[in-house]
């Protein structure tokens, strides 16, 4: 019998086909079937029908258990991210002495200094405004060598390299109990009849910007 997949006869998309996260929350819904599944467990006798019903308990508290370890993830991108955002104002504060900085990320600045805090509906936004920023603060940073023999911002350039790589990593453990949870709740029969009940949906990984996608594949060096 032939591979279903044959990597040396194709087909194959010679352009390549670029990948997005599709933003939709997908809800779980259970049938008759598991219904009747129910019902035959108390039919069968009292037993497995406890035994069940003991089982659904602890499916919830799992999940429950779950959506709050993705709460914490969350929160650990933003405790990141906020910091990010204070090393910026400081960074801009430092480098505006000695060069004009872009009017564009003094307006990203002004944005964040009025007292904006990560959140599940502006996380995104607010971590393109400080990539924007530190990147046109990094390219002022590399042309001036003046600014790099500045303690403080090296100092500081250092710290927000450092809280960029914690960032990633937090979004990795963020995107894994985010599948974790989508898988979980489809899990037929405990924990997806008790997600149906309870109107769970899946949940959305982290999303990279358009802007970002774009720029990752301009040319560096």
């Amino acid at each position: 019998m032939a591979n279903e997949l044959d990597e040396l006869t194709g087909p194959v998309n010679e352009q390549g086909r670029d990948i997005n996260v599709i933003e939709k929350q997908i809800p779980v819904k259970v049938g008759t079937g598991s219904l009747v599944f129910e019902i035959m467990l108390w039919v069968l006798g009292i037993f497995p029908g406890v035994i069940f019903l003991f089982m659904k308990i602890n499916a919830q508290k799992q999940l429950r258990q779950l959506q709050q370890k993705i709460q914490h993830n969350a929160s650990q991108i933003d405790n990141y991210l906020e910091q990010r955002v204070q090393i910026l104002q400081n960074v801009v504060g430092i480098v505006q002495q000695s060069v004009e900085l872009d009017k564009e990320v003094m307006t990203a600045v002004a944005a964040l200094r009025s007292g904006v805090h990560p959140n599940e509906e502006n996380r995104n936004e607010i971590s393109g405004q400080v990539d924007t920023a530190m990147r046109s603060i990094n390219i002022a940073f590399e042309a001036y060598p003046d600014l790099k023999a500045h303690r403080a911002l090296a100092d500081a350039m250092q710290q927000n390299s450092y809280l960029q790589r914690e960032i990633t990593a937090a979004r990795e453990v963020y995107n894994d109990t985010v599948l974790q949870w989508n898988q979980d709740i489809f899990a037929w029969p405990t924990k997806m009849i008790v997600a149906a009940k309870a109107g769970y949906t899946t949940r959305i990984p982290f999303t990279a910007s358009r802007e970002t996608k774009e720029q990752a594949r301009q040319t560096f060096f």
